[in-house]
């Protein structure tokens, strides 16, 4: 079994309820997830679309990196997204942003995520689910977030568990 890492957002519906749906079709494909983190509202970016929630999960898979990758892009679609532009609402979006202490690089898939340092609507969730030393990083989320800030993040009152 492999520790994988992967990071959820939603902007578009039930924003809570398309997290906690990606949740469980995780499980249906073989991720069994153990850690959770709270669910966070993000302002858009780029702007001019809904804000977001997002949030973390670490879970556990038999399943290689490329069929991790193939069963997220899955969910994606069945949970309603569809091919739109860049960085636009979507119902749902899942990022793989570790897969063990593997460093992938390629065409469909780069781990660890590359803007994970930059990012605080990833570092702030990533933080909670966890909380020591990141895979091939070397350093803890919350140490990479002061270096970004928490601008624009508050913590929702919805949770990953139903």
């Amino acid at each position: 079994m492999t520790t994988v890492v992967i990071a959820l957002g939603s902007n578009l519906g039930d924003r809570a309820g398309n997290l906690r749906r990606a949740c469980e079709l995780l499980a249906d494909e073989g991720v069994t997830l153990t850690r959770r983190s709270s669910i966070w509202e993000t302002a858009p970016v780029p702007a001019g679309q809904p804000a977001f929630l997002n949030a973390v999960v670490v879970g556990e898979t038999a399943l290689g990196a490329a069929g991790l990758l193939a069963a997220t892009k899955r969910l994606e679609r069945q949970l309603g997204r569809r091919p739109s532009r860049h960085w636009g609402p979507r119902p749902i979006d899942l990022d793989i942003l570790f897969y063990g202490d593997a460093r992938i690089d390629s065409i469909e898939l780069v781990v660890p995520h590359p803007r994970i340092a930059e990012r605080s609507f990833v570092l702030v969730p990533l933080s909670e689910a966890w909380p020591g030393v990141l895979p091939l990083l070397g350093r803890r989320a919350l140490d990479l977030l002061t270096e970004v800030g928490l601008e624009g993040l508050r913590r929702t009152s919805e949770s990953l568990e139903e």
